[in-house]
């Protein structure tokens, strides 16, 4: 049984405010740590398209103040990222005492599978959709017309495909999510299947900068995690009740 259905709501309040605190202060430890490395942090970030660019190739700066700011957000994500573990434990001992034990039980397997899925998206954007999507880009260079990416735009673009990535990974998290609490199954995800393909192209172009190559490296794989969900679903989904025996033979009757 939950333990906190007494507490007065103030005393919530209080205890969320406190958590949310030791979030800010993670994720603050977190920025200035990320702050000493944030320009060999933005190095391994440039990697991807500098394999692209031309030898002599660089990434500009337009603003003065642009270099500064970029690794201002570059060391702010970084921080995020290493404050995740804690803002995952804090949001944890915030909402664990209105759990059931049941239900306790299934969080860390989801968070540890969500954290699994998400990293591999982003891993994903980062060795193969971005190789190949610069390549892509860069073809359409010429003797008049060269490309000069900025660091800000470049981080703002990077950041946000990495991210894009990472949260359609989880994609078969969440259909077996829905499995497990009864709302779909096996059958209508198979029923719907032509549907969702659709849908993920859809997605993918509004998730996606506006070419054809970077729309299908997303919805391609989209299609296959969705064929994993429907194998979650298959395994790990709410099993349809079996009639009552006595039911049975009272119907019989």
């Amino acid at each position: 049984m939950p333990e906190d259905e007494k507490i007065p709501f103030t005393t919530h309040l209080e205890e969320l405010r406190r958590r949310l605190i030791i979030c800010f202060c993670a994720v603050g430890v977190g920025f200035v740590i990320s702050y000493v490395f944030s320009k060999r942090l933005f190095e391994v970030l440039m990697q991807p398209l500098l394999a692209a660019m031309p030898p002599d190739e660089k990434l500009i700066y337009t603003a003065l103040p642009e270099a500064f700011f970029t690794y201002l957000k570059v060391a702010l994500l970084t921080g995020l990222l290493l404050a995740v573990p804690v803002i995952i434990y804090q949001v944890w001992m915030f909402v664990a005492p209105g759990l059931y034990d049941k239900e306790k039980r299934l969080v860390l397997p989801i968070v540890f599978i969500s954290s699994f899925f998400f990293l591999g998206g982003a891993l994903f954007g980062y060795f193969i959709v971005f190789p190949f999507g610069f390549k892509f880009f860069m073809g359409f260079a010429s003797d008049y017309v060269r490309p000069l990416p900025s660091m800000k735009e470049y981080l703002g673009f990077s950041a946000k495909l990495l991210f894009a990535f990472g949260a359609v990974f989880e994609l078969p998290v969440f259909v077996t999510f829905l499995a497990k609490l009864g709302i779909v199954n096996v059958q209508f995800l198979k029923t719907k299947r032509k549907y969702a393909i659709l849908l993920f192209f859809v997605f993918s172009a509004i998730l996606t900068p506006p070419d054809v190559v970077t729309q299908v490296m997303m919805a391609g794989p989209l299609i296959l995690l969705y064929e994993v969900g429907i194998l979650g679903a298959r395994l790990f989904g709410k099993k349809p009740e079996k009639p009552d025996a006595n039911d049975t033979r009272e119907t019989a009757g």
